[in-house]
Order: C-alpha cells, then sequence, then structure tokens
C-alpha cells in the first residue's frame, strides 16, 4: 500500500467500497486520469460524473471568475447564477411548465423530491424496483431496491419494491422481466395509497425496458394518483444521447432528478425539476440545504449546460455510442469472456459469460489502462465522457479484448 493510500486508511472512517481504497487520483483531464503510480488510464467510470471530461477549460475558467466575483449566498438570499441555472433547467426540460430545487448531491434530490411528493399527494409510501439505487441517504436507501445496501439501518415505512424492470441474471429474459415488474407494480399500487414510483427510466448499466413498458407504468401511476419520479442522476445531460433519459420513453415524468455530471466533474450539484402544479410545499423547508443557491455550485451547473450545448456533446454521445456499441458487440462475438454488449448512447455495458470472473477482468482492464465499473454481479459498466475521441473508444474496446484474452486463457 502506498504511503497516500496507508494516510487515507488511517485517517478515514473505513465503509465499503470507500476506505480503505485500492489507488489515488493524482491527475485527470478529458477522459483520463494518472494513480499514485504514474499509471495512466481511460477513466470510463468517473462516477458518471465526467460528461463533459474532467478539467474542462471553460469550465475551470469560469469557476476562477465566479470566484472572484461572489462565492457564497446564505439562505434568505439569492444569487444570480442560482436563478439563470434554475431558469436553464426548466426552460431544457421537455415535459411543460416546471420549477426547479438545487442540492448538492443526488440524495439531496431524492430526498427533495420524496418530500414533494408526500405533500402534493397526501400519502407517504413509495414504490421503486428491486436492485435500484436511489441514493446513501436513509429514506433515499428505504425506498430504492439495492437490499444489501440497506442492511444495519432503520428503514422508511411504507416502501415496497416491484420486480426490477431489467434481467439481472444470465438466463432471464427482458420481455419476462418487464411483464413482471409491471404486474408487481400493479399489485403495489393497488393495494396501497403510494405517493410516488421513482425509478431510472435507463439503468446506469444501459440496460432499457422494452418500448411498452413505460406508457403502462405511467398509465398505472395516473390511474393510482401516483407521482412518477424519473431518477436520472447518473444518465442525465446527455449520457444516453438525449438531453433527458426519459426522452427515450414516451412518458413524461412528474419529476426529474438530476445530480453527479451537472457539477462539471468539478463540484458537487443537483436538482429536482417539478411539474410546475406542484409547487404546493412553500410552507416547509423540503430543500433547507446551506448550499443551495451557492453561486460557485450553480455556475458549475450553467456552464456544463452551455458547453454540451456549444459543443454538440448530446448528438455525439448519440452517434459516438451507436458505433462503439457496434464495436463492442462484435468484440463479444470474438471472445469467450463476453456474452453481450448492451448500451444507448455512452451508457454501455458488458456482460460477463462467467460472472465469477468479473472482478479479475476488472482488475485486468485497470492494469491495461481503462477503468471500468461493474454492476449486478455480471456487468462490466462503461460510462465515458461524452467528449471521448473515437480513438479513445477503440482503444477501450481493444483492452476489454485484451483483459479477457489475460484472464480466461
Amino acid at each position: 500500500m502506498t504511503a497516500l493510500r496507508t494516510r487515507d486508511a488511517t485517517a478515514f472512517l473505513h465503509q465499503a467500497d470507500s476506505t480503505p481504497v485500492d489507488h489515488a487520483f493524482i491527475s485527470c483531464e478529458g477522459a483520463g486520469a494518472t494513480d499514485e503510480t504514474g499509471h495512466r488510464f481511460l477513466d470510463f467510470h468517473g462516477n458518471s460524473c465526467h460528461n463533459i471530461g474532467y478539467r474542462h477549460p471553460r469550465l475551470i475558467a469560469a469557476l476562477k471568475e465566479q470566484l472572484d466575483t461572489l462565492c457564497f449566498t446564505p439562505r434568505l438570499f439569492t444569487s444570480e447564477p442560482a436563478v439563470e441555472l434554475a431558469e436553464m433547467l426548466a426552460a431544457r426540460w421537455i415535459y411543460g411548465p416546471a420549477k426547479v430545487l438545487l442540492g448538492t448531491s443526488g440524495a439531496d434530490a431524492i430526498e427533495m423530491a420524496l418530500k414533494l411528493a408526500y405533500i402534493a399527494t397526501g400519502r407517504t409510501s413509495t414504490a421503486a424496483f428491486d436492485g435500484s439505487w436511489h441514493g446513501a441517504a436513509l429514506g433515499a436507501l428505504s425506498v430504492g431496491g439495492t437490499t444489501s445496501e440497506r442492511v444495519g439501518f432503520p428503514a422508511l415505512e411504507g416502501c415496497h419494491h416491484a420486480p426490477s424492470y431489467w434481467p439481472r441474471r444470465q438466463e432471464e429474459d427482458p420481455e419476462t422481466s418487464a411483464r413482471d415488474a409491471l404486474t408487481g407494480l400493479k399489485q403495489i399500487l393497488e393495494g396501497n395509497q403510494i405517493a410516488a414510483l421513482i425509478a431510472e427510466p435507463v439503468r446506469s448499466t444501459g440496460q432499457t425496458a422494452p418500448d411498452w413498458f413505460w406508457p403502462k407504468i405511467r398509465t398505472l401511476c395516473d390511474h393510482a394518483g401516483t407521482l412518477l419520479i424519473f431518477d436520472e442522476i447518473p444518465t442525465g445531460l446527455g449520457k444516453t444521447g438525449r438531453l433527458f433519459a426519459s426522452d427515450h420513453t414516451g412518458v413524461a415524468p412528474d419529476m426529474t432528478v438530476l445530480g453527479k455530471s451537472l457539477g462539471g466533474g468539478v463540484l458537487p450539484l443537483s436538482a429536482v425539476i417539478a411539474r410546475a402544479e406542484l409547487d404546493v410545499a412553500g410552507h416547509l423547508g423540503i430543500g433547507h440545504y446551506t448550499h443551495q443557491k451557492n453561486p460557485v455550485l450553480a455556475r458549475s451547473g450553467i456552464e456544463t449546460l452551455r458547453i454540451l450545448d456549444s459543443e454538440n456533446l448530446i448528438t455525439a454521445s448519440e452517434n459516438k455510442g451507436c458505433d462503439a456499441l457496434k464495436a463492442l458487440e462484435q468484440m463479444t462475438t470474438e471472445v469467450p469472456a463476453y456474452e453481450t454488449a448492451i448500451g444507448l448512447g455512452l451508457s454501455m455495458a458488458v456482460a460477463c459469460t462467467n460472472p465469477d470472473q468479473l472482478k479479475d477482468l476488472k482488475d485486468a482492464c485497470y492494469r491495461l489502462g481503462l477503468n471500468t465499473g461493474a454492476a449486478d454481479g455480471r456487468l462490466l459498466t462503461l460510462s465515458p465522457p461524452l467528449t471521448i475521441s473515437e480513438d479513445e473508444l477503440a482503444k477501450a474496446t481493444e483492452i476489454l479484448r485484451r483483459a479477457s484474452l489475460e484472464v480466461v486463457s
């Protein structure tokens, strides 16, 4: 263990997958990073925060300018950047008149969305899908469907979980999974007063539901008086080839939750965008966060949106992702370690033929210069920045191929 990692393990409270750590970040730029040993790699994980790439020069310059102009706004005050960002988000939401709340983390935004749903409906029960992840706060953990993360913690009452709409095991069929999810959710909505269904319109693993699924879910929610909250924390802002991942579903949510890449891969920033008619909680402090209107945080969101627009990164995500997925699909037919490739835009994954080899494949990729994520016990997830080059995408595919030969041979 290097000196920095030893200091990290000594200074921080230990927690799963966070401390101790396997590596340290020393530098990052664009799609690449360097660890404490000098090892350079493409970062196709990035916690889904680096849509505009690391250290985008326009964002860095804008933040320096903002620090020299106005660096903080306490509660009961607003600021030009905070208002401008809220206006920009509402104007870009494609589902009608909207209003916004800003937060720092995705979990903040989930909590605010839940509070608003409770007040708007007069109900306190929720629904989500098994295996879904909606944040690490106690409320978000309760609502989310990742059972292992909830172990050892108290839970909110009235949190119901329908079967996953995506396959979680190799033998599962996407149509069957979606039908089971629809049936399970229907039973939940018929038997309970559910304030909101919170769901990912597109999984952060690149998995999608059949075309018929979300319209039927929207109809179920409407009949039950249940709000539909789309969690786009990892998939929004162009990752799937659309500004909003929900644009692929053909339905309008009542709220959209954003985070991660909204801060440009530099600062923590999140947002709730809600139908304007849901502005019904003015008598309560549902988003009383110290930095809710911080001008520096807001400036990171403003510049991120401007960069997405001016550099045409959302269209680039769609086009590059289509080509990259074809290359990954071809690669999976040529090596035995991978079963299939899935994806939408630049949210992609390859499924391991043998789930027991997932960690070995991930470690081999890292040694060869590619940092990936891992999910569902069998997927290597690939979430590059939208600024990624064609050459870098091709290099990543080749590393995946070489890693498979190392592990399987």
